[in-house]
């Protein structure tokens, strides 16, 4: 698989995490702004914001979770060249079950909904790195 193949669902996971970070700030600022936080109750990192950026950060928050063991998993496959076909599939699906997460979690913030789209991307996961594990330790 070509670089560029591999690396695409990376950038759009990275793209997502900035996103997020934006709309935190957004959402922080907004607090700020209006009066709705005061500095002194969040100085410290109290979790005293308001829900929409305490949503919209946790959101955030949750990009260095269970997103890090796919980019570990990339960073190890493409030097290596073990990123295939199969690795860069199972990587666009996972991918889509993040922006799906990302969606729900934002918004309606659904618990059932979005824990599926985390179980899901979770299993992805899995599959990606006993796949990875297998070519590696039986030489395919």
């Amino acid at each position: 698989m070509s670089v560029q193949s591999v690396l695409l669902p990376v950038f759009v996971m990275i793209g997502l995490t900035f996103a997020l970070l934006i709309g935190m700030v957004g959402a922080r600022r907004s607090a700020l702004v209006s009066r709705e936080t005061r500095i002194k109750d969040i100085a410290l990192g109290q979790p005293n914001w308001p829900e929409r950026a305490t949503q919209v950060g946790n959101c955030y928050r949750n990009q260095f979770e269970l997103p890090v063991l796919f980019y570990v998993l990339i960073a190890i496959a493409l030097p290596i060249r073990h990123a295939d076909l199969i690795i860069v599939v199972l990587s666009w699906v996972f991918v889509i079950t993040r922006l799906i997460h990302a969606g729900v979690f934002v918004s309606s913030n659904n618990l059932g909904r979005r824990s599926m789209a985390w179980l899901v991307g979770a299993l992805v996961l899995l599959v990606m790195w006993v796949y990875f594990a297998l070519r590696i330790l039986l030489l395919i």
